[in-house]
């Protein structure tokens, strides 16, 4: 008499996966134009999109002229060393290329720090109300997240500091952004070196510098040079920000050679295309669109901040491109701007549901999207 063989219990597959990996929960991009316009009917030429902080002058003509020009090699891989944009990089500030390496945007290098640094059992550290993508970095790859509550909306670098030094946390990882996103505090030159100063030499710190284009020059920190000095250190800058780059995704990241080199092991082969590399290197040497860039940001700054004024708003100082802004009902008001074809960002995700964000835009957009915020809380 043969055996019964045992009967297995069904399995769902994706039970399979790490549980670390089924507890993510995805990051929330800003709404997009088209979907707005599907959701309420609205004609997608009426919407002002200030939710996502991208440059409102759009691409610089130096860019758009190099895409252009690689236009027909489109059916060859790109060079997955980046050599023209490494060489760009490097004469800028005065690193080697050994000690570049590029991202599918500054999102892709922040992953490939915790990819590098990072296992199940270690830890790393980031504040509260910093950017989403940390502690999904983190999680991803099954490490463990410490959240140091915020100081003023922004980083307690002491408690930061305090933190790493945790029994039991192993942490191996520190992810600070100057300025931050979504609240555009900014930390010191001086206050972050204290900070280094302070860091044991192996936990490696992840300085995520993406708006540092729009710090007046007197605020920006001189971090690409620290690294010589600290060789735990990696700064993170984008071009998808005031260089007006979004659509393209590239972004690249400083580092010590043999921190780089790590992170170039886990990096995919091509992970930043023929289009970006050439628009990225040739947008890095254009000065003049930078400068008018960083004016319209100066100029819809101040426009923004009377507009808060005249309606009793209160705000978080913002270094940044963007400014978050106190209304009660973040949800429902970021919905009743929706109806009126104003995209702006909700930050309840950030622990700041009374809160909302708008990136700055054209002039016109500006003044848009404050007499649609005053109609609204009017109502």
């Amino acid at each position: 008499m043969s055996a019964v063989p045992s009967v297995r219990p069904a399995t769902d597959l994706c039970d399979l996966a790490p549980r670390y990996v089924r507890a993510i929960a995805p990051y929330q991009p800003g709404k997009p134009i088209a979907e707005l316009a599907r959701e309420f009917g609205l004609d997608e030429r009426n919407i002002i999109k200030l939710a996502s902080n991208e440059n409102p002058i759009g691409v610089s003509p130096k860019a758009l002229a190099a895409m252009q020009a690689v236009l027909g090699d489109l059916a060859r891989y790109p060079d997955g060393n980046g050599f023209e944009l490494k060489t760009a990089i490097a004469r800028k500030y005065g690193v080697g290329a050994d000690q570049i390496v590029l991202g599918n945007g500054s999102n892709d290098v922040l992953e490939l720090a915790a990819r590098a640094f990072l296992t199940p059992g270690a830890s790393g550290v980031y504040s509260q109300h910093a950017f989403a993508v940390y502690p999904l970095a983190v999680q991803a790859v099954g490490a463990s997240g410490i959240e140091v509550p915020a100081k003023d909306f922004g980083h307690d670098l002491d408690a930061l500091r305090a933190a790493i030094g945790t029994p039991g946390s192993d942490a191996r990882l520190v992810f600070i952004a100057n300025p931050n996103n979504p609240t555009g505090t900014m930390l010191e030159a001086a206050r972050l070196r204290r900070f280094l100063e302070s860091v044991p030499a192996t936990v490696l710190v992840v300085l995520d510098e993406a708006y540092n284009e729009y710090l007046a020059p007197e605020l920006r920190s001189p971090s690409a040079q620290w690294i010589a000095e600290f060789p735990n250190l990696v700064v993170t800058r984008t071009f998808s920000k005031a260089y007006g780059l979004a659509g393209l995704r590239v972004g690249y990241a400083l580092a010590a050679a043999g921190v780089a080199d790590l992170m170039n092991r886990v990096r995919q082969p091509f992970n930043v295309n023929s289009l970006s590399l050439a628009a990225a290197a040739a947008a890095l040497d254009d000065d003049a669109f930078m400068q008018e860039s960083y004016a319209l940001n100066v100029r819809g700054m101040r426009q923004l901040l009377d507009g808060f004024r005249s309606l009793g708003l209160e705000w978080i100082p913002s270094f940044g491109n963007f400014v978050s802004f106190k209304v009660g009902d973040g949800a429902a008001i970021y919905r009743e701007l929706l109806k009126r074809g104003v995209i702006v960002r909700p930050i309840a995700s950030y622990g700041m549901p009374e809160w909302l964000r708008v990136s700055i835009g054209l002039e016109s957009e500006n003044a848009r999207f404050l007499a649609a915020l005053g109609e609204v809380l009017r109502k």
